[in-house]
Formats: structure tokens, C-alpha cells, sequence
């Protein structure tokens, strides 16, 4: 319809370089290009829209694709896939209490060998058109994956942290030394709670210190990743609806198929420590 000549002036491309592409055949990276961007919007599209380009390479290298971050980083930005953007969030820990506290026990060492070693908790709120959904949840830092929860309409230590608690532990039995970590929230320090865990001979009880967020930083992540990737994108209208879409996000994704990039590194280290010892 338009002369070659205007189109190349128009589209700020030489006229050779369109003969060019004319008769030649795509080079072997542009295949590759082609192939890797159908991949990466496949998992981009079952991550829910929420990997960026660092998960999207360890899915990737998983299936056997040896490519970097930042050619993973180029090929998501000229098809416009990025992460969902971050919202901030706020936490809520009644610790105006008069039971006593314990000692930071985890001090924010959250590499751990084997399950059961070292379980965290926290409460988070979800909002609702019926009010707030309240969501205890129980992670065991082995795997990361969140072994007991619990939703409540209330913060009540019975309908929150020892519901969680009865879960976890028929899920997961503890057989070993265990540590349990938590905030100073009333739920967590309460004698229904404490009492319920000095019935396990194993668990000793630790808490982070006042005011601290990054001595619990692994549940705290959960929340966040669990609100940015998720609950932002939704409006519930019923508890029941909540109840359901938080379900599916830990037990159908985040449990099964997301991945942790924090295991991922530790496995990294671990197989680099092995070789250098070797070679030594």
C-alpha cells in the first residue's frame, strides 16, 4: 500500500536492513528468543501474574533451559510482564498484656535441616463486605510451606493460635527439639495457648522482641506475599468467599507449585560448600 522507500523513513529503518530481513531466515538466538518468550509468559500466566524475572529463571533452569536473570529480564520487558505491583499492609499484635513473655529463642536464624526443627506463626486481618476475616497461619521453615491456619471472626486465643496449633501437629508430628516462634501477641502468650504447648515436652516456646518485625520475617512474608499476590486482587463479599480463595491460594499454589527462592539459595550454597570441599 506505501512505497518501501517511505515505510523505512517512517519506521526509522534502513532500507538494506529490511531486504535484509527479507531474504534471510531468523538467526538461531531469535528462534531461541521466540521459543524462551512463549515459556516465560506460560509460567508468568500460571504464576497468576505475580513472578518476576529472578522465579521465572529458576523455573526455567528447572526445566532444563540454561539462561541468565537478565536475559529472562529483557525478553518479560518487551512483552510487558512484570510482577504485580506491591502494596504496603498493616500489622495488628495486641501486646498489652500481662503474661509473661519469652526470650528470642530463633534469634533470625531461619535456616533450619529437617522438619519440625523450627515452626513460626502469625495473625493477619482480610477485609470482607461482612467485616474482618482474621487468618492465623503456622509455617515450618524447612520447607516454607504453611502446615496449620486458621480463620476466625474473632482473636480469640481458641479460635486463632491453638486452632492453628491443633492443625500443625496432625500434619506434622513432633518427634524431636522443636522451637515455636512467634510475636508477643496476647493469643501466643495467653495460659490456653502456653499451657496447650508445655503439653509437648519437645516445644520450647520463643518470642520476638518488642516491636520487632524482622525477628518473625518469615511469617511476615507470608502475609505479604499472600496479600500482594492474592487478596489485592479480589473483593470479598462473604467470610465464606475469604475463607475459600485463601484456601486455594496455600493449598492449590503456594503450598504445591510456588516457588521459594529463599530454599533455592540455601540448596545453592549447600551444593557450592559441598564442591568446594571437594576440591579441596
Amino acid at each position: 500500500m506505501f512505497p518501501i522507500e517511505k515505510m523505512c523513513k517512517v519506521l526509522k529503518v534502513s532500507r538494506s536492513s529490511y531486504y535484509f530481513w527479507l531474504k534471510g531466515n531468523p538467526s538461531k538466538r531469535s528462534i531461541e528468543n521466540t521459543k524462551l518468550s512463549e515459556l516465560i509468559k506460560e509460567i508468568y500466566n500460571q504464576s497468576k501474574c505475580t513472578y518476576g524475572s529472578p522465579r521465572v529463571t529458576i523455573k526455567l533452569q528447572e526445566e532444563g533451559f540454561h539462561v541468565s536473570r537478565q536475559r529472562v529480564a529483557r525478553l518479560m520487558k518487551k512483552q510487558n510482564l512484570k510482577s504485580v505491583i506491591r502494596k504496603k499492609w498493616v500489622v495488628t499484635t495486641d501486646s498489652r498484656h500481662n503474661y509473661p513473655v519469652v526470650e528470642n529463642m530463633l534469634n533470625r536464624d531461619f535456616t533450619v535441616i529437617r522438619p519440625g526443627q523450627v515452626w513460626v506463626s502469625d495473625i493477619t486481618y482480610i477485609k470482607t463486605f461482612q467485616g474482618w476475616l482474621y487468618l492465623t497461619i503456622i509455617i515450618d521453615l524447612y520447607d516454607r510451606k504453611v502446615i496449620g491456619w486458621s480463620f476466625s471472626r474473632s482473636l480469640k486465643a481458641s479460635h486463632t493460635s491453638v486452632a492453628a496449633w491443633k492443625m500443625a501437629v496432625r500434619n506434622r508430628i513432633i518427634t524431636d527439639k522443636h522451637i515455636f516462634h512467634s510475636d508477643r501477641g496476647v493469643q501466643y502468650a495467653c495460659h490456653e495457648f502456653t499451657n496447650l504447648l508445655s503439653s509437648y515436652k519437645n516445644v520450647e516456646r520463643s518470642m520476638s522482641r518488642k516491636g520487632d518485625c524482622w525477628d518473625n520475617a518469615v511469617a511476615e512474608s507470608f502475609f505479604k506475599t499472600l496479600k500482594v499476590e492474592h487478596v489485592y486482587h479480589h473483593s470479598y463479599k462473604t467470610f465464606k468467599e475469604a475463607e475459600l480463595s485463601v484456601f486455594e491460594y496455600i493449598e492449590a499454589w503456594y503450598n504445591v507449585n510456588r516457588i521459594h527462592t529463599a530454599i533455592k539459595t540455601s540448596i545453592r550454597n549447600k551444593r557450592e560448600k559441598f564442591k568446594n570441599q571437594l576440591v579441596a
